[in-house]
């Protein structure tokens, strides 16, 4: 959807995403879908809320992947 969004999870990622890499991401997500880059005053409370809410599934998210395969099969977070 958005190509500035990279995955990360291994092995495409060498190490566990860190928040700000999985804040970006969801950053990039909420400009993407709500077409703002920067929202207006009014709109900026749920824009944050998006961002807060989106961030926190993408960690759940990778916190639960299994990584099959390979030596280093391990769970990713």
């Amino acid at each position: 959807m958005c190509r500035s969004i990279k995955t990360l999870r291994p092995p495409v990622l060498a190490e566990e995403a860190t928040e700000d890499e999985i804040r970006a991401a969801a950053l990039q997500y909420v400009r993407k879908v709500s077409g703002f880059r920067a929202p207006a005053a009014h709109n900026r409370e749920v824009f944050d809320d998006a961002v807060d809410a989106v961030a926190k599934a993408t960690a759940d998210l990778l916190a639960s992947l299994e990584i099959r395969g390979g030596a280093g099969a391990r769970r990713a977070s």
